[in-house]
């Protein structure tokens, strides 16, 4: 018998366990989103492959709905326009494709997430840099040791395992965790 499936409930158990360690980073992170979205201010988020998904998922949950009806409020997902990223990675290099855009469209006030189960993605790390440059709040959800992008976030929410889909599942629970923190928030604004 193939157990696959009981290995993966037991690595998925442990990494979200983990995860009641982040509680002051959560918060941290969710009141950061909330005060860029309630004082008309933007997101941006950014990831590549399955991060990049991760990030177009947040940035939906803003502009339709999480649960409930709201208003939309303004994010963008940074690895959703094609023109952009080819136009970026063609004529400059692929390592600035996020970057380039957290210069174009970052304001003060504005707030940066950024997703990479590594951590070591050099586009994720230029643009948690372009992003402090330009002074606007970030948060970085890694995975494994945080990589070289550990310590460069206002806030990080590192999910501490060795398996990139248990890292992703990680990410997509604090994804909604605060989604949902960020959604009291604007409803009652």
């Amino acid at each position: 018998m193939d157990s696959t499936l009981s290995q993966n409930i037991e690595q998925a158990t442990e990494a979200l366990q983990s995860l009641s360690l982040l509680q002051r980073e959560i918060e941290i992170a969710s009141r950061l989103i909330s005060e860029a979205l309630t004082n008309g201010h933007k997101l941006l988020a950014c990831g590549n492959g399955g991060s990049a998904a991760d990030a177009a998922h947040l940035t939906t949950e803003f502009v339709c709905r999480f649960d409930g009806d709201r208003r939309p409020y303004p994010a963008i997902c940074l690895a959703s326009h094609g023109g952009d990223l080819t136009a970026i990675g063609n004529d400059y290099q692929f390592e600035d494709i996020f970057a380039r855009q957290v210069d174009a469209f970052a304001q003060p006030a504005d707030v940066l997430v950024v997703f990479s189960t590594s951590g070591n993605s050099e586009n994720i790390y230029r643009a948690l840099q372009s992003a402090a440059r330009k002074g606007i709040g970030s948060v970085a959800l890694l995975g494994r040791n945080g990589g070289r992008c550990a310590g460069l976030a206002t806030v990080e929410l590192i999910v501490r395992s060795d398996v990139t889909a248990r890292i992703q599942e990680g990410q997509k629970f604090l994804l909604h965790t605060i989604c949902e923190m960020v959604e009291r928030d604007l409803k009652a604004h």
